[in-house]
């Protein structure tokens, strides 16, 4: 079960049965079943004080996840900063929502199990990431 969350933030997430089923389908698609997902909009003052507590790094990011995940069970938590992701968005030249289910798809992906330390992996990451963007419109 997906559930969506809003700290420090008054962005509305719209379109959250949707979202659930292409999420749904990109865990399906790698083997994985969906368990308890939250994902959790926040601020980038949030997301850098979350940085700081629990990892150690004192800077910005779009995203952090944290896994709970057991087995094929994919459980965890994904903190969005909204700030970053509109950021993001304009310095790609891309449309915010399209940015924001690019880091969603990430975290899951990195609940998955894939990683992005290296640059084949960030090249592996991205390739996923465009493909099941891809298949977003088509739930």
């Amino acid at each position: 079960m997906v559930s969506y969350h809003f700290e420090d933030t008054d962005f509305v997430f719209k379109g959250r049965a949707r979202n659930n089923s292409w999420l749904r389908l990109v865990a399906e698609s790698e083997i994985c079943r969906l368990g308890d997902i939250s994902i959790i909009f926040c601020s980038d003052n949030y997301i850098l004080d979350m940085n700081q507590k629990y990892l150690g790094h004192d800077y910005f990011t779009d995203i952090i996840t944290f896994d709970y995940c057991q087995g094929d069970v994919l459980s965890g938590d994904l903190f969005i900063s909204v700030d970053s992701v509109r950021e993001n968005a304009k310095d790609f030249g891309q449309e915010f929502q399209q940015e924001l289910a690019r880091v969603m798809v990430h975290g899951i992906l990195h609940l998955i199990g894939y990683d992005d330390h290296t640059k084949a992996q960030q090249k592996q990451m991205r390739a996923k990431e465009d493909y099941y963007l891809s298949l977003r419109e088509l739930v």
